[in-house]
């Protein structure tokens, strides 16, 4: 179940910049707000090598932001995202919960492409 709904007007349009790739430790994870009058999307990146994956940031077992302070957003080992609220941990690389309250169930994505080093919005 998605918990952003897609016309979220806060939601960044279709090729918007948001950094380089370089911007992200590897591995790493870097969070994004957007807000338009009283909406806000909230969204992070999650880089592994050459690839990055993007999120909203929303926990799907009870929708709350999954970092407690800003970019923290992978295990200390940094193979997991994590929940700081109820530590359900996620695959970086498709966002399937495999531990915790929403085991089974999965973030949603935030399509995000890589363009000669630069990570924008789909």
């Amino acid at each position: 179940m998605s918990r952003t709904a897609p016309d979220n007007p806060a939601r960044p349009e279709p090729g918007l910049p948001l950094c380089r790739v370089e911007d992200i430790s590897d591995p790493g994870a870097k969070g994004f707000r957007f807000r338009k009058d009283q909406a806000l999307f909230a969204g992070f990146l999650v880089r592994q090598g050459d690839r990055v994956a993007g999120y909203v940031d929303s926990c799907p077992h009870n929708g709350w932001p999954l970092a407690v302070f800003d970019d923290l957003y992978l295990t200390r080992t940094g193979d997991r995202i994590l929940c700081a609220a109820h530590g359900a941990v996620f695959r970086p690389e498709d966002g399937v919960c495999v531990g915790g309250p929403c085991a089974g169930e999965s973030l949603t994505p935030w399509p995000v492409a890589v363009v000669e080093g630069e990570v924008r919005t789909l």
